[in-house]
């Protein structure tokens, strides 16, 4: 819908404010029946285990103790206190019903678009334009990332945070006083406390400040802005009042180097020399672009080109970049072009990959805060060519709404790659090259469907791809200790302990390795192995059951429970349910054994094994 930018438009508008609560109820509605597929989706393979599922932290409903723990953590090599609340909030209402989780994030997705509405049409006072930019905003093929994939919840709650920092900040700016000033520092607080990408918010702000806002001094403006406004200020009192927020950004990134270079997430200049990460952030900004011009072969996961960007890929990336730094400051006196386009470009600085994090050149879910800079570019420029070339509202409606069909059409086909892990992984090995990250987890999705030898070709792609990468020979490792050739194994497992520094990754090989040696009757080597992986990562459920039938077969029949009943909270499985119905059968807890087995029947109906057991519990006196 294209609405007049000026003058009183009759019938359901007569009013701005009944007219900006019908926008916001279309935009409701649009959003939630655009995403109502995510609701159906269950959990991925790509970070939902550590986020979600598997996290006993989180597992634990939102408890006294779990706030302590998220405002104190580094894991996952950020502190985002608020996201990891906001799972714990959802684990208590929806447990493990990946629905409810999923209709979280599609619920913040929606606000997010509702408040980028409100933000602008109160900022600006263009309704139509402002409408189109949150409507491209909420339809957008890039954005289903940061909506569809459960752990990436952080990226829409630090959204919602960013956006009413906006508001408040335009609500300071009519009458500045502590009060208000305040309330701006603690919702930016608020965003960094959900994911650090907000770290640039005080550039944001001065660029708020230039436009819509005009309160920028008369040097930065035109007479196309109107005269000086007795709001406006000095530039020196413009930088002054966001050093308290400098100082929070300032904070919030030492934390966050903190923690990647903890966790062994940040690569080093050995890895990728600063000439390479210039080169593929020139790259990635144009990709960017191009991404939002035609969003097609959109990818979980990009691998990092690494040296092997040609000359002239850098070159055309440069000079479209340059070409459209000097077109929007050629039309600065509109004001909006140079503040989308520095808006873009600034808010993709924290991850553009200067500062290396991973092994991906760029990331659909980056763009979500950026692409609001695009956009804004974009609406305010249609509205003003279609007002100069006198447009008529039809036809402006139409073209608008011919853009937002075929968005729509493009996010909904995008929706469906998220519907499995499988399917997810599959197309991100279609539309990428030398993919091993997706090689690593598209055969962790076939070992999910009982497929171990067709997942066992992809380990070896990806060990082929990148013969350091860790996952690999781990997800190897237990192939071949699975597959009875256990020194193998066992080799594989070492070297993807050398070759990682990933707490969580080290604690699965050590899990591995411990298995192996359980097998080849090494109990010793396998218990230190197990507890030192549960020593990296308490959650490791595969650790838990090694020491649980260690144990066992050990005799010690209560430690046996104690650790199966770890394994079984943190991974329900049918067998290992069976496992510590066999260990409560063996310590003579006939009770607590029936149940197990029951668990395990639950699981797995068809599960011989316990039901044989069932059935001779049952029987006996």
């Amino acid at each position: 819908m294209k609405l007049p930018e000026s003058g009183a438009p009759a019938g359901l508008f007569a009013s701005p404010q009944r007219r900006n609560t019908i926008i916001c109820l279309l935009l409701i509605v649009a959003t939630l029946a655009l995403y109502n597929p995510v609701t159906h989706h269950p959990f991925v393979n790509y970070d939902d285990d550590v986020y979600v599922t598997a996290n006993q932290h989180v597992r634990a409903g939102l408890t006294r103790s779990g706030i302590r723990w998220a405002f104190t953590s580094t894991d996952e090599a950020n502190w985002h206190p608020l996201t990891w609340i906001s799972h714990e909030l959802d684990w208590s209402l929806f447990r493990s019903n990946p629905a409810g989780h999923h209709f979280t994030s599609v619920l913040l997705h929606t606000l997010n678009a509702v408040l980028l509405f409100i933000v602008l049409v109160r900022a600006s006072g263009r309704p139509g334009a402002s409408l189109f930019v949150a409507a491209l905003f909420a339809m957008h093929p890039l954005n289903v990332e940061s909506v569809a994939w459960v752990a990436e919840r952080k990226n829409v709650l630090c959204t919602t945070f960013f956006l009413l920092t906006l508001w408040v900040y335009a609500w300071y700016a009519q009458k500045p006083q502590w009060q208000r000033y305040l309330a701006v520092a603690a919702l930016f607080a608020a965003g960094l406390a959900s994911k650090p990408m907000v770290v640039t918010m005080p550039f944001v702000l001065l660029l708020w400040d230039r436009w819509p806002l005009q309160r920028s001094p008369q040097s930065w403006r035109s007479s196309s802005l109107g005269e000086s406004d007795p709001l406006a200020k000095s530039l020196t009192w413009l930088l002054i009042e966001k050093i308290p927020l400098l100082v929070l950004s300032a904070a919030s990134a030492v934390i966050t180097l903190y923690a990647q270079q903890a966790s062994g997430a940040m690569r080093s200049i050995a890895q990728f020399s600063f000439r390479v990460r210039v080169e593929n952030a020139v790259w990635a900004y144009a990709m960017y672009l191009w991404k939002t011009i035609w969003p097609a072969r959109l990818a979980c996961l990009y691998p990092h080109p690494g040296n092997s960007l040609t000359v002239w890929q850098i070159a055309v990336s440069g000079a479209v970049l340059l070409a459209i730094t000097l077109a929007v400051f050629r039309f600065r006196s509109f004001g909006y072009p140079v503040v989308g386009w520095l808006w873009f470009l600034g808010t993709l600085v924290p991850v553009i990959g200067l500062v290396q994090v991973g092994d991906a050149a760029m990331a659909d879910r980056y763009a979500y805060i950026p692409l609001i800079g695009i956009f804004i570019m974009v609406a305010f420029g249609a509205a003003d060519l279609a007002a100069a070339g006198k447009l008529s509202l039809k036809w402006q409606a139409a073209a608008a709404a011919v853009v937002l069909l075929a968005l729509a059409l493009v996010t909904h086909g995008q929706i469906g790659y998220w519907q499995s892990s499988y399917d997810l992984w599959a197309h991100a090995l279609a539309v990428t090259k030398n993919n091993f990250v997706a090689e690593d987890n598209l055969g962790g999705a076939l070992l999910l469907q009982g497929k171990a030898d067709e997942a066992f070709q992809h380990f070896e792609s990806a060990s082929r791809i990148n013969p350091r990468d860790a996952m690999s020979h781990s997800n190897l490792g237990a192939y071949l200790e699975s597959n009875g050739q256990v020194r193998a194994a066992i080799e594989q497992d070492q070297t993807a302990i050398a070759l990682t520094s990933d707490a969580g990754l080290r604690a699965q090989a050590y899990s591995n390795l411990g298995a192996a040696q359980r097998a080849l009757g090494q109990d010793e080597s396998a218990r230190q192995s197990f507890q030192e992986a549960l020593r990296l990562n308490p959650g490791q459920s595969t650790a838990w059951l090694g020491l649980g039938l260690l144990e066992q077969n050990h005799g010690n029949f209560e430690e046996a429970i104690h650790d199966l009943s770890h394994a079984a909270g943190l991974h329900p499985a049918a067998t290992t349910f069976l496992q510590l119905g066999r260990a409560q059968e063996q310590a003579h807890h006939r009770d607590q054994a029936l149940a197990a087995y029951q668990a395990a029947l639950k699981l797995q109906p068809d599960m011989a094994q316990a039901q044989e057991a069932l059935d001779r519990l049952q029987r006996a006196p």
